[in-house]
């Protein structure tokens, strides 16, 4: 008899399906994790609805989440026993993470400590790829950042900026209620566009001169044109935000050139050998130096996932992020 569980697919280019399907088998190398719960990156939505999605991925179950959490239910990989907590944290392209049971390669998964809760747990993804961009840009001096983005990732690198000393954190959103999330864990300066003008927050705190360190964590191509315009001469700009669009966009190059701007698109943190920011990041959740629960508010039933993302898509309605609960 063939085993089915539930899962949530990309059924067609922004169509999300919930229905029945084989339990996937692992192969050497692989484990079998009984998802508990998963959460909608920005980038899931870029897929389902903005034409990002992978040919041959469309309709695979769980597909396209990669932020997940679950327990090991079989393993042909000796590092993960049965009964094992774990991270699931597969590529973006190869994440099947809306469903029942995924299918993880052993080396894309992270114990996590016995008896920690798993909803909090779930939020080790991001903030690992956060934790992954902060190793790529190192501390750039000076003590002004700005963060354009108050969603899940910008109050993580709210976080991670205050803990590296800079004394004032500018965040940007047009939601006031993320906005006063964010500066409850620290941001300095909540600046609501396009009512308030972030251009001219910068130069108050500044003096003129631009920040030191820019984060574009809300991934449009006009928010990382802001960021060009706002860093100072020899200052830092880090690209987190997933790309807008898959062909050209415009960008401020000659600007940046005469500011002679270090720039650093952010990708990749799956490929970091030991998973070494992931597993940071558990600790700092499981010890509570960084905070995640605003990030839990708002998590709808595995039968909503199309709900969920549609949710998503439309900045959490003041959510700092959207999540589903799979075991419900």
């Amino acid at each position: 008899m063939t085993l089915t569980m539930r899962a949530a697919t990309l059924a067609a280019p922004g169509e999300i399906v919930v229905g029945h399907f084989p339990r996937p088998a692992p192969q050497a190398g692989d484990v079998l994790v009984r998802m508990e719960h998963a959460s909608i990156c920005g980038s899931d939505v870029h897929v389902v609805f903005d034409g990002f999605q992978r040919p041959e991925m469309v309709g695979r179950p769980g597909y396209p989440g990669h932020e997940g959490v679950g327990v090991v239910v079989e393993s042909l990989d000796p590092a993960f026993a049965p009964g094992t907590p774990v991270l699931t944290v597969p590529p973006g392209a190869q994440g099947q993470c809306f469903a029942e049971f995924q299918v993880v390669p052993g080396t894309y998964l992270v114990p996590l400590p016995d008896g920690a809760d798993l909803r909090r747990m779930l939020m080790a993804q991001q903030v690992g790829t956060t934790l992954f961009a902060m190793r790529r840009i190192g501390r750039p001096p000076g003590d002004v950042a700005v963060v354009i983005g108050a969603g899940s990732a910008g109050t993580y690198f709210v976080q991670h900026l205050r803990r590296a000393g800079y004394a004032s954190v500018i965040v940007s959103d047009p939601n006031a209620q993320r906005l006063a999330t964010a500066a409850a864990l620290g941001a300095t300066h909540p600046v609501l566009v396009p009512q308030e003008s972030l251009e001219q927050t910068v130069h108050e705190v500044t003096g003129g001169q631009g920040a030191d360190l820019v984060i574009e964590a809300a991934g449009y191509d006009d928010c990382r044109n802001a960021a060009i315009e706002l860093v100072r001469w020899q200052g830092t700009v880090c690209f987190f935000g997933y790309p807008e669009r898959a062909g050209l966009a415009p960008y401020p190059s000659f600007l940046a050139f005469r500011r002679c701007v270090t720039i650093a698109w952010i990708n990749g943190a799956q490929a970091e050998p030991e998973l070494l920011s992931f597993r940071e990041a558990v600790q700092l959740i499981d010890d509570r130096t960084i905070e995640v629960d605003h990030c839990l508010e708002r998590m709808l039933p595995l039968e909503q996932a199309a709900d969920a993302l549609d949710l998503a898509r439309r900045a959490g309605g003041g959510a700092t992020k959207v999540g589903i609960d799979i075991a419900s």
